[in-house]
């Protein structure tokens, strides 16, 4: 396939006017490589560990949904230039889908709503609402483990989600107005956990986003690579 023909069907797949007015620039072909793509790898994030597997793999195209280059870059040292030395000696593709794929159909938070059995589903500014017939220790145990709770929560029914980062007041009221009993998301922070409206679920980063990854890597037959962040928890 050739890289245009590919773009294109991603663009389809997750558009790019969908996405955060933030992230402009920051999605899509990040890094050019090979003309033709014919064998692709995708990861939550293009961490080195990531991209030494892809070249392994012989992968022409590395799809992320994180991109490497948050900031301009003026200067490629440490770190970015170990990162785009292997990229680019390659000659791979890195292509992103951030906020973009967030809102897609079939997109970041549909995949966690299909994988937490969410039924009776609406759409959120930036997540969704749905019917919830697990409990928070099942919520947990689908995630991989590791959540949180905040604040008093007793029966799930209506379960609102957010992927990624999605402790925004505005967006737990909005939970709270569409009958949500509870509301899943990362990185809580002290000031909105004091505030929040409803009960909130916190989970990591890595096991709200990386589940719709793994999901459009199976559904396209592509290599999925997992490099989650190091966690332990001490007792």
């Amino acid at each position: 396939m050739h890289v245009r023909a590919f773009i294109d069907e991603m663009e389809h797949l997750a558009p790019p006017d969908l996405a955060e007015d933030f992230d402009a620039g920051k999605i899509g072909l990040v890094v050019e490589g090979k003309t033709m793509v014919s064998r692709i790898c995708c990861a939550l994030d293009a961490t080195l560990y990531v991209v030494k597997k892809a070249v392994f793999a012989s992968a022409d195209m590395l799809v992320v949904h994180h991109t490497p280059l948050w900031t301009p870059v003026t200067t490629m040292t440490g770190r970015t230039a170990e990162l785009m030395r292997a990229l680019l000696s390659a000659d791979m593709n890195l292509y992103v889908m951030h906020t973009n794929f967030d809102r897609a159909g079939e997109g970041v938070n549909d995949a966690l709503a299909e994988l937490l059995f969410l039924k009776d589903i609406s759409p959120l500014t930036l997540g969704c609402i749905g019917t919830c017939t697990l409990s928070a220790d099942e919520i947990s145990r689908r995630l991989g483990g590791n959540i949180r709770l905040w604040g008093d929560l007793k029966k799930i029914n209506r379960l609102a989600l957010v992927a990624g980062s999605g402790f925004d007041p505005a967006l737990l009221e909005e939970a709270k107005a569409q009958g949500a009993d509870a509301f899943l998301s990362a990185e809580m922070k002290h000031s909105v956990a004091r505030t929040a409206p409803l009960p909130c679920i916190e989970a990591t980063h890595y096991a709200l986003e990386a589940p719709a990854m793994q999901r459009l890597a199976s559904r396209k037959g592509w290599q999925y690579i997992e490099d989650p962040p190091l966690l332990q928890t001490i007792p």
